[in-house]
């Protein structure tokens, strides 16, 4: 009886190991269970020694550069800022360093080695002491690996190098020569002279912070076909336009292509004044009203051909555009009144 147990034992235990050494299991059956050795993807494995050699394990990851931050171009001397992140998943620190090599040579001109450095982290490099790049090009390259030994791979379309052009930059071009400060011609012989206008009460025609612009301001300076006939003063638009001296007003009118808005005074010592480019609908005048010295005319403006709110002041000697009447330069009876205690 128990050699006919034992001898039944026996059969099923002999069972057991057939079955679990069918053909289809031997060759990797894809219809379910286990993935086997032969049908896992190349790529992902590697084979474990010691007593596991030949099962299945994931290769480890490499360093990768994720940052890579370097002027493209640089003057001759020291080396531009370059920033650096380095990451690897599951990975804490990692050797790194940066080398730069002449594309001329083609050898490195200096490397600086980082040491283990955090991943996950930019770093900004800390060029050598007396670190000096000439006029030239360079490639700035990154190497790094961690504790197993996984490296940096290089490929297409990997930021792990960086081009450096270092260059001379061109030289500026030497300043421009101010403009000359404005120079006031005299007035012609026998007209009142700037002292006499200021004994007489003149005033400045403009009530508000003004200056005389450059030489394309003064009187003289070439215009379209003509030459400028006035001396403008640049100042603020709004900014109150006043006679200099007692008078009345020969005209007020408009100019579309020229003066735009302006008036036209006629002083009791025998000038006629324009002021012209009057801000739109301030004109406070009518022809033939008197005027005291320091009257409001009009206020600063742009109006018709006029770029800036300024003030063009005309002085005329015979009478505004009358036979035999001419323009004479304004700028020496407007510093004049511009300053009166300087007057001579």
């Amino acid at each position: 009886m128990k050699s006919a147990l034992r001898a039944a034992l026996a059969s099923l235990t002999a069972m057991s190991v057939c079955t679990c050494l069918t053909p289809a299991m031997a060759q990797g059956d894809t219809s379910g269970g286990a993935q086997s050795l032969s049908s896992a993807p190349a790529a992902s494995i590697v084979l474990a020694g010691g007593a596991e050699y030949g099962a299945p394990t994931l290769a480890a990851e490499s360093p990768a550069v994720s940052e890579l931050s370097i002027p493209a171009a640089a003057a001759p001397g020291k080396p531009p800022r370059l920033m650096l992140r380095i990451d690897e998943a599951g990975v804490a620190t990692v050797y790194a360093q940066v080398t730069v090599v002449s594309d001329s040579t083609r050898k490195p001109v200096f490397t600086v080695k980082l040491g283990w450095v955090h991943t996950g982290r930019t770093l900004t490099v800390s060029w050598p002491r007396g670190a000096l790049l000439r006029a030239g090009s360079y490639q700035v390259r990154v190497g790094a690996h961690d504790h197993h030994g996984a490296e940096l791979v290089h490929g297409t379309g990997d930021v792990y190098d960086a081009t450096l052009t270092v260059s001379t930059p061109p030289k500026r071009p030497p300043a421009a020569p101010a403009p000359p400060a404005p120079v006031a011609t005299p007035p012609p012989a026998g007209v009142p002279t700037p002292a006499q206008t200021v004994a007489d009460g003149a005033v400045f025609p403009v009530d508000g912070p003004h200056n005389f612009g450059g030489p394309e301001n003064r009187f003289g300076a070439p215009r379209d076909g003509y030459l400028h006939q006035g001396q403008d003063v640049l100042t603020a638009e709004g900014t109150p336009v006043l006679a200099p001296l007692a008078g009345t007003i020969l005209t007020t009118s408009y100019q579309a292509a020229g003066a735009g808005y302006y008036a036209v005074e006629h002083t009791g010592i025998g000038f006629d004044f324009m002021f012209a480019h009057c801000q739109a609908a301030s004109l406070a005048v009518t022809t033939g009203q008197p005027v005291a010295a320091g009257t409001q005319l009009c206020r600063a403006g742009q109006t018709g051909d006029a770029t800036a709110s300024h003030l063009d002041f005309e002085i005329w000697v015979g009478g505004w555009q009358a036979p035999g009447g001419y323009p004479i330069d304004p700028l020496a009876y407007l510093e004049a009144w511009e300053h009166p205690g300087a007057a001579g």
